[in-house]
């Protein structure tokens, strides 16, 4: 049976290093309404509306919902557009946009 062997020039490739992931997390407030939670992330981040409803709930009894998990440059931008998004027309004394931040995620075990 013949036999093969690698030739002398054959380099191992190293393996790209894996980019980190990070969730964009979107805080609660009592300044905006679960209407607009669900308008700004089926605009923001194309959430259907059961989707944006389900995180607009999640924010509404925990504090706290992670949107997306992505590269940082692309988590601070998702942090980014939340509070450029604006104020809640729908609430009179609501004077900005909600509050997101950039958590790092965790692996998975």
């Amino acid at each position: 049976m013949p036999s093969t062997k690698a030739d002398k020039d054959t380099r191992t490739q190293k393996q790209p290093a894996t980019e980190p992931l990070y969730n964009v997390v979107l805080l609660n407030d009592e300044d905006h309404s679960y209407d607009y939670v669900i308008e700004m992330l089926q605009f923001l981040f194309y959430f259907s509306t059961q989707e944006a409803f389900s995180h607009a709930m999640e924010v509404d009894l925990t504090g706290r919902t992670i949107l997306v998990t992505c590269s940082l440059k692309e988590a601070e931008f998702g942090r980014d557009q939340v509070h450029a998004y604006g104020p809640d027309q729908r609430i009179p004394h609501c004077r900005g946009s909600m509050s997101a931040v950039v958590e790092p995620a965790q692996a998975k075990k």
